[in-house]
């Protein structure tokens, strides 16, 4: 065995073995990050449409700039906002 093919196989060792700690330390709250992340996405599309949504914005100026970024997460945010219907008149994702 030569010292190259020596290395590459320590190196596949050591990638095996963090990949195993990831999922052990991160495995049992993945649920937990995925809905934490969920909450600041829906607080970040809040923060974006604020102006849109009637709510005073200082810094609507700079949030409009988003607003094509956030399209097309707003039907599935509405929804879990308890929203039947889009709340903007333009945008009609319904």
């Amino acid at each position: 065995m030569t010292s190259s093919s020596r290395w590459a196989a320590i190196v596949r060792g050591f990638r095996a073995f963090s990949r195993g700690l990831q999922e052990f330390y991160a495995g049992p709250y993945r649920k937990t990050f995925a809905v934490a992340r969920r909450d600041e996405d829906d607080h970040f599309m809040l923060v974006v449409l604020a102006e849109s949504l009637g709510v005073p914005d200082p810094a609507a100026y700079y949030t409009a700039e988003l607003l094509p970024a956030v399209y097309d997460d707003f039907h599935d945010w509405h929804q879990r906002a308890g929203m039947e219907r889009s709340p903007l008149d333009h945008i009609s994702c319904c």
